[in-house]
Protein backbone atom coordinates (compact mmCIF):
# COMPACT_ATOMS: atom_id res chain seq x y z
CA UNK A 1 0.00 0.00 0.00
CA UNK A 2 3.01 2.54 0.89
CA UNK A 3 4.31 2.08 -2.60
CA UNK A 4 1.20 2.46 -4.34
CA UNK A 5 0.65 5.78 -2.47
CA UNK A 6 4.18 6.52 -3.06
CA UNK A 7 4.67 6.27 -6.43
CA UNK A 8 4.33 9.73 -7.82
CA UNK A 9 6.96 10.63 -5.49
CA UNK A 10 10.68 11.67 -7.23
CA UNK A 11 12.78 8.42 -7.17
CA UNK A 12 15.87 10.24 -5.52
CA UNK A 13 15.84 12.34 -2.32
CA UNK A 14 15.98 16.30 -2.91
CA UNK A 15 15.32 19.64 -1.11
CA UNK A 16 12.03 21.12 -0.76
CA UNK A 17 11.16 24.15 0.23
CA UNK A 18 7.89 23.55 2.39
CA UNK A 19 4.64 25.57 1.72
CA UNK A 20 2.25 26.65 4.14
CA UNK A 21 0.13 23.84 3.51
CA UNK A 22 2.90 21.30 3.49
CA UNK A 23 4.05 22.78 6.47
CA UNK A 24 0.43 22.83 8.13
CA UNK A 25 -0.02 18.54 6.94
CA UNK A 26 3.07 17.52 8.15
CA UNK A 27 2.96 19.39 11.67
CA UNK A 28 -0.82 17.91 12.20
CA UNK A 29 0.48 14.42 10.54
CA UNK A 30 3.57 14.37 13.20
CA UNK A 31 0.70 14.34 16.09
CA UNK A 32 -0.89 10.83 15.22
CA UNK A 33 -0.74 7.72 17.01
CA UNK A 34 0.60 5.24 15.13
CA UNK A 35 -1.81 2.41 14.05
CA UNK A 36 -4.09 2.97 10.60
CA UNK A 37 -5.26 6.23 9.07
CA UNK A 38 -8.65 7.42 9.55
CA UNK A 39 -10.29 8.82 6.60
CA UNK A 40 -9.52 12.15 7.52
CA UNK A 41 -5.73 11.46 8.20
CA UNK A 42 -5.69 9.62 4.43
CA UNK A 43 -7.23 12.53 2.81
CA UNK A 44 -4.08 14.63 4.51
CA UNK A 45 -1.35 12.14 4.03
CA UNK A 46 -2.58 11.92 0.25
CA UNK A 47 -2.46 16.17 0.25
CA UNK A 48 1.14 15.49 1.78
CA UNK A 49 2.25 13.25 -1.02
CA UNK A 50 0.88 15.39 -3.52
CA UNK A 51 2.73 18.78 -2.17
CA UNK A 52 5.49 17.05 -2.11
CA UNK A 53 5.53 15.45 -5.35
CA UNK A 54 4.53 18.81 -6.92
CA UNK A 55 7.35 21.21 -5.04
CA UNK A 56 10.30 21.28 -7.51
CA UNK A 57 13.79 20.74 -5.91
CA UNK A 58 15.54 23.21 -4.50
CA UNK A 59 19.40 23.26 -5.58
CA UNK A 60 21.83 23.72 -2.73
CA UNK A 61 25.07 22.31 -4.21
CA UNK A 62 27.63 24.30 -5.70
CA UNK A 63 29.09 22.93 -9.37
CA UNK A 64 33.05 23.06 -9.24
CA UNK A 65 34.51 23.79 -12.78
CA UNK A 66 36.90 21.93 -13.91
CA UNK A 67 39.61 24.23 -15.76
CA UNK A 68 42.44 24.59 -13.08
CA UNK A 69 42.03 28.78 -13.30
CA UNK A 70 38.49 28.36 -12.68
CA UNK A 71 38.95 26.34 -9.99
CA UNK A 72 41.24 28.29 -8.29
CA UNK A 73 38.70 31.46 -8.53
CA UNK A 74 36.22 29.33 -6.81
CA UNK A 75 38.06 28.12 -3.92
CA UNK A 76 39.77 31.93 -3.35
CA UNK A 77 35.73 33.02 -3.05
CA UNK A 78 34.22 29.68 -1.42
CA UNK A 79 37.46 30.08 0.85
CA UNK A 80 36.73 34.08 2.12
CA UNK A 81 33.62 34.85 0.49
CA UNK A 82 33.25 38.60 1.71
CA UNK A 83 35.96 39.04 -0.68
CA UNK A 84 33.89 41.99 -3.31
CA UNK A 85 36.52 41.60 -6.00
CA UNK A 86 34.64 42.16 -9.63
CA UNK A 87 34.61 39.73 -11.89
CA UNK A 88 37.15 41.52 -14.07
CA UNK A 89 39.37 41.99 -11.00
CA UNK A 90 38.76 37.76 -10.33
CA UNK A 91 40.18 36.97 -14.05
CA UNK A 92 43.32 39.39 -13.78
CA UNK A 93 43.94 37.65 -10.91
CA UNK A 94 43.50 34.06 -12.15
CA UNK A 95 45.72 35.29 -15.50
CA UNK A 96 42.20 34.68 -17.82
CA UNK A 97 40.33 37.12 -20.03
CA UNK A 98 36.63 38.10 -18.42
CA UNK A 99 34.83 37.18 -21.31
CA UNK A 100 36.78 34.30 -21.23
CA UNK A 101 35.85 33.57 -17.16
CA UNK A 102 32.21 34.76 -18.34
CA UNK A 103 31.66 31.93 -20.75
CA UNK A 104 33.71 28.96 -19.17
CA UNK A 105 31.81 29.47 -15.42
CA UNK A 106 28.57 29.37 -17.20
CA UNK A 107 29.36 26.43 -19.40
CA UNK A 108 31.23 24.19 -16.57
CA UNK A 109 29.01 25.16 -13.68
CA UNK A 110 25.73 25.92 -15.45
CA UNK A 111 25.76 29.15 -13.64
CA UNK A 112 26.89 32.32 -14.17
CA UNK A 113 29.70 33.81 -12.42
CA UNK A 114 27.35 36.02 -10.43
CA UNK A 115 24.80 33.44 -9.56
CA UNK A 116 27.67 30.80 -8.61
CA UNK A 117 28.92 33.27 -6.27
CA UNK A 118 25.93 34.71 -4.97
CA UNK A 119 25.01 30.84 -4.39
CA UNK A 120 28.09 30.37 -2.75
CA UNK A 121 27.72 33.30 -0.41
CA UNK A 122 23.75 31.77 0.31
CA UNK A 123 25.37 28.12 1.08
CA UNK A 124 27.99 30.06 3.08
CA UNK A 125 25.44 32.06 4.98
CA UNK A 126 23.21 28.79 5.56
CA UNK A 127 26.45 27.31 7.98
CA UNK A 128 27.04 30.41 10.04
CA UNK A 129 23.79 30.43 10.74
CA UNK A 130 23.04 26.82 11.75
CA UNK A 131 26.09 26.97 13.73
CA UNK A 132 24.03 29.96 15.74
CA UNK A 133 25.72 32.98 14.09
CA UNK A 134 23.49 35.79 14.44
CA UNK A 135 21.90 37.40 10.96
CA UNK A 136 23.60 40.24 11.59
CA UNK A 137 26.88 38.57 12.15
CA UNK A 138 26.46 36.41 9.16
CA UNK A 139 25.76 39.49 7.32
CA UNK A 140 28.02 41.56 7.69
CA UNK A 141 31.20 38.59 8.03
CA UNK A 142 30.23 38.26 4.49
CA UNK A 143 30.66 40.88 3.70
CA UNK A 144 26.95 42.98 3.37
CA UNK A 145 26.68 46.51 3.23
CA UNK A 146 23.12 46.48 5.66
CA UNK A 147 21.79 43.67 6.87
CA UNK A 148 18.53 44.06 5.38
CA UNK A 149 20.45 43.95 1.79
CA UNK A 150 21.35 40.52 3.01
CA UNK A 151 17.84 39.37 4.36
CA UNK A 152 16.41 40.56 0.88
CA UNK A 153 19.07 38.62 -1.06
CA UNK A 154 18.20 35.22 1.64
CA UNK A 155 14.26 35.77 1.18
CA UNK A 156 14.69 35.77 -2.53
CA UNK A 157 16.31 32.20 -2.94
CA UNK A 158 15.19 30.46 0.03
CA UNK A 159 11.49 32.07 0.28
CA UNK A 160 11.52 33.28 3.59
CA UNK A 161 14.16 35.44 6.15
CA UNK A 162 16.87 33.57 7.67
CA UNK A 163 15.45 33.43 11.35
CA UNK A 164 12.31 31.61 9.64
CA UNK A 165 14.14 29.58 7.84
CA UNK A 166 15.75 28.13 10.52
CA UNK A 167 12.26 28.51 13.11
CA UNK A 168 10.71 26.20 10.84
CA UNK A 169 13.57 23.80 10.61
CA UNK A 170 13.33 23.73 14.25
Amino acid sequence: MAETACSTLPSTPRVIRLSGLLNEAVLRAASWKHGPFSEAQSRIAGVILDEIAAIPGESLDLPMPAAPRLQRIARAIADAPAERRRMEDWAAWAGIAPRTLSRRFKLETGLSFSSWRRRALLLRSLEMLAVGNSVTTVAFDLGYETVSAFIELFRAHFGTTPALYFKHLA
